[in-house]
């Protein structure tokens, strides 16, 4: 019985790196819907633009998407209530006004970043980046055999091959809204249910179900796919 439930489990994790879902969303975001745009959200929820693409780590405010979450209040500690209510009174005062708050509300607030620190999941060349729509994550390109290593510590939820054009994956959830993915290795080196830590090898670099060695990397916070590079470092 338990292993049938964590394997409902996991098969829902898989589904979330394919879909946003419809469920109802925690007090504080909001569920994209047909029709909505960027702006229309900001004036319904009397915020601004940038701020919603600050909160959200978006580089695209043309790129959401239908079902995805946003996050429409400040993640606590980042943003002081008087931030909030300039942001709202600049939505509802016109453009003019909204880009005034949203500089004042940017010099003010921490620049967004991830909930979790990543660290590059594998050596070699990058040779695809991330796009949104063709290219869910980025493509890096070595030897077979090299180390794949966790980008973060996390919780093993899923490993295995069940998820077509991903070959032998593994997915890792960090916290409640940040999941890395590993695809297209040669071999798992860890387990479902397994702890890793952060710099941990845990697979092998392959072509399973690829035409070239590589690992294809993913990143998804609350169940939308985002930029990796936005979340490693330089090198």
């Amino acid at each position: 019985m338990q292993k049938t439930i964590r394997r409902l489990v996991c098969a829902s994790l898989i589904a979330v790196l394919a879909a946003c879902g419809t469920g109802p969303v925690a007090p504080g975001f909001y569920r994209v819907e047909r029709g909505d745009t960027l702006s229309k959200i900001a004036r319904e929820k009397r915020t601004s633009v940038a701020s919603l693409k600050r909160w959200n780590g978006l580089t695209n405010p043309d790129a959401i998407e239908v079902g995805q979450v946003l996050r429409i209040a400040p993640p606590v500690g980042s943003a002081t209530a008087a931030d909030s209510s300039a942001a709202g009174a600049a939505g509802a005062t016109g453009a003019a006004g909204s880009a005034k708050s949203d500089a004042s509300a940017q010099a003010s607030s921490p620049k967004a970043g991830p909930g979790v620190t990543l660290i590059w999941p594998a050596q070699g060349s990058v040779i695809r980046s991330f796009d949104g729509k063709n290219s869910k994550g980025i493509d890096i390109a070595n030897a077979a055999g090299t180390p794949v290593v966790a980008a973060a510590t996390g919780n093993v939820v899923y490993a295995g091959n069940g998820l077509r054009g991903y070959g032998n994956m593994l997915i890792v959830k960090h916290d409640d809204d940040y999941l890395t993915a590993y695809a297209h290795n040669r071999v798992l080196l860890v387990k479902e249910g397994q702890t890793v830590q952060q710099g941990q090898q845990i697979a092998e670099m392959g072509d399973t179900d690829s035409n070239r060695t590589m690992l294809h990397f993913e990143v998804r916070y609350m169940g939308r796919s985002a930029d990796p590079a936005r979340y490693l470092p330089p090198r």
